[in-house]
Formats: C-alpha cells, sequence, structure tokens
C-alpha cells in the first residue's frame, strides 16, 4: 500500500478527478490502479475563490515496487506507515494476585484508559461521582430550562465527562507517532460515530451522537469484565508510607469502603475541585499551571462563513466555517479563540453553586444561527502567586462575581460587543440573539474579570476585524465568564512510567491533570496511562 499525501484538486471537483490525479502523480496507467482510500481531506481556503481540497491517500497498485522506485526522492509518495493498534500486554502475562486496576472519572480520557485496559482483560473498575450518560442529560437540560443545578451531575460531572456538552471536537495538534489518535476514532466509529471522523481534517461528533457513543462503550468495557460505578465519589486514598517512599494502596469511597488497589488512574478532569484538595491534602505533588480567562462571543454563522469562504458560503463538503484568531494586546497579554463552536449555541456550565460558567456547544449538523468561540486572556501562576491550589481559587472568584452580574440566578451577565469596547452598560440586543439558557442578563462586563484581560480584550476585539472582515460587530454578544479552559493545576508525573512524581501506583492522567486539552488529547493520554498501567502489573509493581 503506498500513501500519497497533498493532493490538491479544486472544491468543485467531480468522482473522476480523484483517481485520475492519483494515476498522474504516480505516473501509472488507469489501470495499474487497484483501489483507493481517503486517509484525510482538508481544504485550503486562503484564496476564498479558489478553494482547494488536499488529499492524503493510501492506494494499492498492481506494481508498488517499481512504482516506489520510480518516485524514489519524492516525499509525497512513501509506503503507508502501519496505523494499527498495538497492545503492550494482556492479562495472560499479570499474575493473578495482582489487584484489579481502578480508574476515577469517565470523561474522555478515564473512558479509553478503561476500555484499553479491558481490551486487555485487565478488568477495571471505574468509579465516576456522576450519573449515566443519560440521566446527566435530563439533569443537564433541567439546569439550563428551570436553573436547577445539581452539582454531581452537570456540564462537567458525569459519564462522558465535560466533552459531552461540547462540539466534539476531535482534532489536536499533539505529536502522535504511534497513532493514537487513529485508534481513539477507529474506537469511535465503532461505537457508532460517522465514518467520516476518519478522514475528515477537523472531525467533530456533536453532543446527541456522542450520548450513544459512550453508552456503546461503556457496555463494551462491561461485556470485557470491567465495571462501572456511577454516583461514586472517591474522598480520600489509602498511601502506605515506608523508608521516604509513598505506596498507594486503594482509595476510600464516599460510601466508606475502602477499594483496595496499587494501580489508580486519576483522570478526574479539570472542574474536580474537591478531589484537587483531597490528593493535596494526601501530599501529592500538585502545582499550579497556566490557564485561560475570558467570554464566549457569539456573531452569526452566515457572517463567519462568508468571511471565510466568500462565495463558496454553504458548500457541503466546507460545511459551517470556523475560526482561530490571535492578538498579542500592548500590555502584554495574548488574547486568542478557544472552543470554537460553529452553528452552535453557549452553554452553562456551572458546577458549583452561587457561581456561572460558559462553555460551547454543537450538534453534528452544526445548523444553529450562531457561531461561538471562547475569546480569552492567557494568565498565568504569577496572577494568582502562593499555594498551588490559587487559581482554583482565582476561578471560583470570577464565577461568584459572574452569578452576581447576572442577577443570582444562573442567568449569565452579558453586553454587546460594542458597548463592551466603549466602556458603556448594554440594555437590549441587536440582531445577535444570544443562545445561552437560562437566559443572559444585560449589563457591564468591565468588572467582570481583571483590569488587565479587560483592557486586552477590548483592544482584541478591534484588531481581530483586521483578521476576519466583520468580525467587530457593535451588536455581536458577549457572555460570562469563561474559567474553564484548562485545569489551573498540573498533578507531576514521571516521564517514563507515568506514576505521580512522590506517590507510586498513582497514574495522573488527561485535563484534570494537566496532559490535555479537548476530547482528542485527553483519550489519547488514557491510553498511554492505560499502557503504563498494564506493563506496571505486568512487572507486579
Amino acid at each position: 500500500m503506498l500513501r500519497i499525501n497533498e493532493l490538491k484538486l479544486p472544491l468543485d471537483h467531480d468522482e473522476t478527478a480523484l483517481p485520475q490525479a492519483i494515476c498522474e502523480r504516480l505516473g501509472i496507467a488507469p489501470d495499474e490502479l487497484v483501489d483507493f482510500t481517503i486517509f484525510k481531506r482538508a481544504y485550503d481556503a486562503r484564496r476564498k475563490s479558489a478553494i482547494v481540497l488536499i488529499y492524503a491517500l493510501d492506494v494499492q497498485v498492481k506494481n508498488e515496487t517499481a512504482v516506489l522506485a520510480h518516485k524514489q526522492g519524492d516525499p509525497h509518495v512513501l509506503p503507508s506507515p502501519d496505523t494499527s493498534y498495538k497492545f503492550v500486554t494482556d492479562a495472560s502475562r499479570v499474575r493473578d494476585d495482582v489487584e484489579r486496576p481502578v480508574v476515577i472519572g469517565m470523561g474522555p480520557c478515564g473512558l479509553f484508559a478503561a476500555l484499553i485496559l479491558a481490551q486487555m482483560g485487565l478488568r477495571p473498575i471505574v468509579l465516576e461521582r456522576g450519573k449515566m450518560v443519560r440521566e446527566r442529560t435530563v439533569d443537564t437540560f433541567g439546569f439550563w430550562r428551570k436553573r436547577k443545578l445539581n452539582p454531581e451531575s452537570n456540564v462537567q460531572f458525569g459519564e462522558g465527562g465535560a466533552g459531552t456538552f461540547s462540539d466534539g471536537k476531535l482534532h489536536s495538534g499533539i505529536k502522535d507517532p504511534r497513532h493514537y489518535g487513529r485508534k481513539v476514532l477507529t474506537e469511535f466509529v465503532k461505537a457508532g460515530a460517522p465514518e467520516d471522523i476518519l478522514y475528515v481534517s477537523k472531525p467533530h461528533i456533536g453532543t446527541f451522537r456522542l450520548v450513544k457513543m459512550v453508552e456503546q462503550m461503556r457496555q463494551n468495557i462491561i461485556d470485557l469484565g470491567g465495571e462501572i460505578r456511577f454516583t461514586t465519589r472517591v474522598t480520600d486514598l489509602v498511601i502506605e508510607e515506608k523508608a521516604g517512599s509513598r505506596q498507594l494502596r486503594g482509595v476510600i469511597l464516599d460510601t466508606g469502603e475502602e477499594l483496595r488497589t496499587r494501580h489508580l488512574v486519576a483522570a478526574i478532569g479539570h472542574s474536580a475541585r474537591d478531589t484537587f484538595q483531597m490528593l493535596y491534602d494526601r501530599g501529592v505533588y500538585i502545582e499550579a499551571k497556566p490557564f485561560s480567562i475570558g467570554f464566549r462571543v457569539e456573531h452569526p454563522q452566515s457572517l463567519i462563513d462568508v468571511c471565510r469562504f466568500g462565495a463558496n458560503a454553504g458548500n457541503e463538503i466546507l460545511g459551517a466555517a470556523d475560526y482561530k484568531i490571535v492578538h498579542h494586546a500592548s500590555n502584554g497579554r495574548s488574547v486568542y479563540s478557544f472552543c470554537m463552536c460553529p452553528g452552535g449555541t453557549v452553554v452553562a456550565a456551572s458546577s458549583e453553586e452561587g457561581r456561572v460558567v460558559t462553555n460551547g456547544m454543537s450538534q453534528y449538523s452544526r445548523a444553529e444561527r450562531n457561531a461561538n468561540s471562547a475569546i480569552v486572556v492567557g494568565i498565568t501562576p504569577a496572577d494568582y502567586p502562593g499555594h498551588p491550589l490559587a487559581g482554583i481559587a482565582f476561578q471560583r472568584e470570577l464565577e461568584s462575581r459572574a452569578f452576581v452580574l447576572g442577577g443570582g440566578n444562573y442567568d449569565a451577565p452579558g453586553q454587546l460587543m460594542g458597548d463592551f469596547v466603549k466602556g458603556v452598560p448594554s440594555t437590549r440586543f441587536g440582531a445577535v440573539v444570544p443562545s445561552f439558557k437560562p437566559a443572559v442578563h444585560l449589563t457591564d462586563l468591565s468588572s467582570a474579570l481583571p483590569d488587565y484581560a479587560i483592557s486586552a480584550l477590548r483592544e482584541a476585539f478591534v484588531a481581530f476585524d483586521k483578521q476576519i472582515k466583520g468580525y467587530y460587530k457593535e451588536d455581536a454578544v458577549l457572555t460570562g465568564v469563561e474559567t474553564r479552559t484548562s485545569s489551573p493545576i498540573r498533578i507531576k508525573r514521571n516521564d517514563d512510567d507515568l506514576q505521580s512524581l512522590n506517590t507510586r501506583g498513582l497514574f495522573p492522567a488527561g485535563e484534570g491533570a494537566g496532559y490535555a486539552g479537548g476530547i482528542l488529547s485527553a483519550a489519547v493520554d488514557g491510553i498511554k496511562v492505560a499502557e503504563a498501567v498494564g506493563l506496571s502489573m505486568m512487572a507486579g509493581t
């Protein structure tokens, strides 16, 4: 099999163009082409009037050796790499008396850690503080409609993790030499995701499809001998300290039960603040890390489509347009778009009472009228110095402030972009109708974030108009606040065995531990950590 990269064709090419282009690139006759599949398809929209599709293809020809010899030196024609997943161990290589591994959390990271452990025959036990995904969905929609928050079942907590109520984006900039990302996408397709996620450049799934997929993957884990306990929270660790070393021996559950294990995957997500505190109190090494704060911004999706695609706006292959923008403000702060959701909605993502948090969500169709993105300002531990958990207190302060600004009833505070830049309160909406539920309460957002963030955002919104014409739109809606862009801490781990720096048997994982950002990278980290657990169990450590 051959891999052809960087094969470019016009957006409107017909069915015959692709095999013809393959033959021309390889210098073969049409009857020498046996078959081909699309490995990746992207587009280049820098010239709106001449958008091109860019293909990576796996191609089968009659005489592969001759073609490779002929194309020797061509960096875009090579043997296809082996992207199949290879298990590092299996249950037959693990002693029978080794305790079962335990996974805390069933977001993308915990889900894939458990799945890989189950596929290796290691029968993991998964502990999820929230509910099954369908029950959790009822609670989440209930909060949006009736302002009744369940702190243990919401956008942040429950089966599927925070990624369930998102755009379901499955692309990432991580380095992936072992093709873990391909394993993630393949498992998603097996669980019911559309097959196009295997080849489109920026795959996404959407919330409703994710619900069914998560259920299918849960059943797969159970069928392979895994055990899943919902509404079960870990309240403490059992740690044996001897001769200056610390070895995990088990966990204490909120039921009082002690669950013995020497291999614990902590895939707790970026909002498990009480668990962060427990880990810190038990002496697990934790340090503060940078994250970002800002607002959700809504524009008409049609405006973004035209800005990105021109006359090709609405093309089925291109779909709803996204964007990625950044501005380096005069005060030294970086302002950038984050978690952009084409044709989506802004959602209430609170997990603690008396606090307001926003996030973005889209369905697979991306057919809603507004585009939304977090526009955020980068901050560092220097902005919240002192304690390793000081970033959590900082987030809570901003979320509590947003709750008050929104009226104290879980409505989100909002302001029109033009009014925000001019520094005047907003009193009524323009053409852009906000999508946030329960509602957006118009106000003055200047006190919602620190002064350095407000000034950087005001400057950036005007500057972004040079990158996307029409972005500075007077009646675009800002909704506050966005604080959960990533975890405010890092639970440090060793590079070789992925165990905590100072607590053997504890495997920090995913976004909450500071090692991922988004569904795909979190799932990939779950695979890596599952492999580390498997190797440790095989070694009997």
